[in-house]
């Protein structure tokens, strides 16, 4: 007899679950239908819904950028993609790209962002060679385009020698309105005086301010990255040719952020015939172009 109690309260239970399911039908039937039309539409929409799928040549251009590039993040990728007639957005070159180990490269605060077609920047950084020997590399940067104006290499810079550089970069009719630089002791009284001659009004930035001239400091970053960082210099010669190489692919092929993805010379799309990639520097970067089909 022990086992009936437990029956009828079985039955209890089942009768409560079946009438508290018989009150809710109202709902059960609004949630079956809901389900049902969400199932319809799938299948009746099939894979058209979202964004057109690129092709698979696209994603692997996008994949050979990036293996040969590894420097280039997703923004360099979409510009060349861009300049070789591929208009897909940026957010797809993220998705294909392989993962990679790296940071991103820093983002510069300026307050230059008015007058930049009178304005040019100036500064230098240090090179140590094999047989450590400090050699001194001025760049001189148009902010206009982010246009590298100007790059030298020296041992000793002097107030005279800087003087002299600034007369090379800029003919007399194409002076910019200011100089932006630091307060490095070489600027000294030639230097001034040779800018005074010139038209130049002389800006120097605030001590320990490196981002009052912040479009020149990011370009000195870029030459180390990209270039200065992967050669071991004999002289200063061979310095010399290594930055005239480099500054050439930077004004004419490398596309950049601040100018739209352009580059600071103009590059025009490209968007017929096959596309061939020529080794910069030697393979440490690479120029995309397309060539006629035969």
């Amino acid at each position: 007899m022990g086992w009936w109690p437990a029956i009828c309260a079985l039955c209890v239970i089942v009768g409560m679950s079946l009438q508290g399911l018989w009150e809710r039908r109202h709902w059960l039937l609004v949630y079956w239908h809901q389900n049902a039309a969400r199932l319809y539409w799938r299948r009746k929409s099939g894979s058209r819904s979202g964004r057109p799928r690129i092709p698979g040549h696209v994603r692997a251009l996008i994949v050979r950028m990036a293996l040969e590039n590894p420097t280039w993040g997703a923004p360099r990728i979409h510009g060349e993609l861009a300049k070789l007639g591929y208009h897909i957005a940026q957010s797809t070159v993220s998705k294909y790209m392989p993962r990679r180990p790296g940071k991103m490269a820093p983002r510069w605060k300026t307050f230059l962002d008015e007058n930049a077609d009178d304005i040019a920047a100036i500064d230098m950084l240090t090179v140590f060679t094999a047989t450590f020997e400090r050699l001194y590399v001025l760049v001189i940067l148009g902010h206009r385009r982010r246009r590298i104006l100007h790059v030298e290499v020296t041992d000793h810079p002097t107030a005279p020698w800087l003087a002299r550089q600034i007369t090379e970069a800029f003919p007399w009719d194409e002076a910019p309105a200011i100089i932006v630089r630091d307060n490095d002791g070489a600027y000294g009284l030639t230097f001034r005086r040779r800018l005074r001659a010139m038209g130049i009004r002389d800006k120097p930035t605030m001590p320990r301010s490196p981002w009052q001239n912040g479009y020149v400091e990011r370009v000195i970053g870029s030459i180390k990255r990209e270039c200065l960082n992967h050669y071991i210099f004999a002289d200063a010669a061979h310095l010399r040719r290594v930055l005239k190489v480099y500054v050439e692919y930077y004004n004419n092929d490398r596309t950049h952020l601040g100018l739209a993805k352009d580059t600071p010379a103009g590059r025009p799309i490209e968007a017929i015939g096959k596309i061939v990639s020529e080794p910069i520097l030697p393979g440490l970067h690479h120029r995309y172009r397309r060539v006629p089909v035969k």
